[in-house]
C-alpha cells in the first residue's frame, strides 16, 4: 500500500529542527539542479524548482498543486514568483506546521493522503517532486504491482486538471542492484528504518504508468546532481554531529550518517538516479 500517515512520520517528522541543521536554507528535501557543477546547494536547489516551474508552464494566474509538498521550500519558491493561488498535500504534521509557520501569501495546505484528496475546482498545473517514491512498497513490486500502482496515481492526478494541464514532476530513480552484501544491507536499511513502506520506481515502469493518462513532452535525468546534493547534506550533517548527538542522540547521528553516505554510493555507482519529467494530460 502506500506509504502511511505513520510511515512518512517516521521519515520526516524527527524534528524540524533536526532537518534544518543540514537541509539548505529553505530545507529542499529533493535533489538539486546543478547545471554547472560548482553552484552552492542554495542555488542549484532554486534551479530545480525553476526547472519544474517550466515543464508545469507555470505563471503568476495559474492555480497549482503541489503533491507532497515537504516543508514548502518548492511553494515559497512559487511564492516568489508571484504564483497568486498556491495548494499542497503532505502526509507529514510537522512538515504541514512548517508550511503554516511561515505565512505564505495565497497558499493552502492540508495534510491528507492523495488517495483521499477531493479538489473543489480543477487545477491548471501540477508539480510533484519526488513523492512517488511511497506510492509502493517492495512487497508490492515483488508481485508485479508497481506499474498498475503508479498509473493508478497518475490517473488521480489527471482526473485533478484543466485539459491539456501540464505537470512538472521528479523522481529517485532505482537502477542497478549492487553484488557487495554491505552494500545491500545499508540499501535496506535505508528503505526500512529512514523511509519505511516506499521503494524508489524504476525509469521504465513510470514511462509505462503515465499511459494513457500524460505525455512526456520532456525527461532528464539527473544521476550526479542528487550526488552533489547527498554529499553536501552529509558534510552539513557531520558538521553538527556534536549538536546533533547531545539534542537528538547518537542513534539518529548514526543512523542517518549511514542513510546519507549510502545515497553518495548509490549515486556516484549509478545504483540510484533521479528524472526530472515535463507531462502533458492527454485526452481520456
Amino acid at each position: 500500500m502506500t506509504s502511511t500517515q505513520s510511515e512518512i512520520e517516521v521519515a520526516y517528522d524527527v524534528s524540524n529542527e533536526f532537518f534544518r541543521l543540514w537541509l539548505d536554507d529553505r530545507m529542499h528535501y529533493t535533489s538539486a539542479s546543478y547545471l554547472s557543477g560548482t553552484e552552492a546547494l542554495e542555488q542549484a536547489q532554486q534551479q530545480k524548482c525553476a526547472i519544474l516551474y517550466n515543464f508545469a508552464e507555470m505563471n503568476s494566474d495559474k492555480l497549482v498543486l503541489d503533491i507532497g509538498c515537504g516543508w514548502g521550500a518548492n511553494i515559497e519558491y512559487l511564492v516568489s514568483r508571484r504564483v497568486k493561488r498556491i495548494h499542497g498535500i503532505t502526509l507529514s504534521t510537522a512538515q504541514h506546521e512548517e508550511i503554516e509557520a511561515r505565512n505564505l501569501p495565497g497558499v493552502w495546505t492540508k495534510v491528507v493522503d492523495y488517495k483521499e484528496f477531493k479538489p473543489t475546482e480543477k487545477y491548471d498545473a501540477l508539480q510533484s517532486i519526488e513523492m512517488i517514491d511511497h506510492l509502493c512498497s517492495p512487497a508490492q513490486s515483488h508481485k508485479g504491482q508497481a506499474v498498475d500502482l503508479y498509473r493508478a496515481y497518475f490517473a488521480k492526478c489527471h482526473s485533478w486538471v484543466k485539459p491539456g494541464a501540464c505537470f512538472g514532476f521528479q523522481a529517485i530513480l532505482r537502477n542497478r542492484v549492487p553484488r557487495n552484501r554491505k552494500d545491500l544491507e545499508d540499501l535496506r536499511f535505508t528503505a526500512d528504518v529512514i523511509f519505511p513502506g516506499g521503494l524508489n520506481p524504476r525509469l521504465e515502469e513510470l514511462v509505462a504508468a503515465v499511459n494513457p493518462y500524460w505525455e512526456i513532452l520532456e525527461l532528464r535525468t539527473q544521476r550526479t546532481s542528487y550526488g552533489k546534493t547527498t554529499a553536501e547534506w552529509l558534510a552539513r550533517l557531520h558538521k553538527h554531529e556534536g549538536h546533533i548527538r547531545e539534542r537528538f542522540g547518537d542513534k539518529v547521528y548514526e543512523d542517518y550518517d549511514r542513510y546519507l553516505s549510502t545515497c553518495v554510493k548509490a549515486f556516484d555507482n549509478y545504483w540510484s538516479s533521479d528524472v526530472q519529467m515535463k507531462l502533458q494530460a492527454l485526452p481520456v
